[in-house]
């Protein structure tokens, strides 16, 4: 399920892994689940399964409920 990249180990994303990053990117801000879920047009339960899955592969991060790409 990850590629290892050197020493890295990079998660797949899958069709809503990119909708979400790509959601991300493009606000330049912190997004809420909701606002996410807003602007990609995917469920929220989708949206929260996806959260969890980049912040465990640390591409995302989160503070006060708002979450946000890390910083490369």
């Amino acid at each position: 399920m990850a590629d290892v990249v050197g020493m890295i180990t990079v998660a797949k994303l899958n069709k809503v892994d990119e909708v979400v990053v790509s959601t991300l990117k493009g606000a330049g801000k912190g997004l809420t689940l909701r606002e996410i879920s807003e602007k990609s047009g995917e469920t929220e339960k989708k949206v929260f399964k996806s959260l969890r899955k980049l912040f465990e592969n640390e591409v995302i991060e989160c503070e006060n409920h708002k979450y946000r790409l890390t910083d490369p």
